[in-house]
């Protein structure tokens, strides 16, 4: 990416804003579809708690966090918080996060890619969990992947 070019993000508008409204509405009640959960990780700039359904997804038995849609909020926020909440109804998850460099991505943007690109496959631009490794690591700059660490 040159200097010039702004990160790769796709911000959620229309029924996408609105379906994630009520994923993550539902996550608060403690409906899970799928695996959801409500992610919280504090604002860099307002400091309040800033929420937003999240895919939680596991590889090799770890927890990741992937951002399909990019360089989001959210992403921004963890960046500089460490951290957050997962919640599904009262069950709220304490975790810290740290970002995995972009070589260590395919394997896990390829597993996931198994399990969500149903629903995230049009974020990846023609990248999927089919594609060589030498295509995901091409699409790893643009998605971001924490791995979590859950508070006992």
């Amino acid at each position: 990416m040159s200097a010039s070019q702004s990160p790769y993000y796709v911000p959620a508008q229309g029924m996408d804003a609105r379906l994630n409204r009520v994923i993550g509405k539902l996550a608060r009640l403690g409906i899970s579809l799928a695996g959801t959960a409500e992610l919280s990780v504090r604002g860099r700039v307002s400091g309040r708690m800033q929420r937003i359904p999240v895919n939680l997804h596991k590889h090799d038995g770890v927890p990741y966090l992937v951002s399909a849609r990019g360089h989001s909020q959210w992403v921004r926020n963890m960046r500089v918080a460490g951290g957050g909440e997962l919640r599904v109804g009262r069950k709220v998850r304490t975790f810290t996060a740290v970002e995995i460099p972009e070589a260590e991505r395919p394997a896990v943007l390829r597993s996931y890619l198994k399990r969500w690109g149903w629903e995230v496959n049009r974020f990846f631009k023609g990248a999927t969990a089919d594609s060589s490794e030498a295509e995901l690591l091409a699409a790893a700059g643009d998605h971001p992947v924490f791995r979590i660490t859950v508070a006992e």
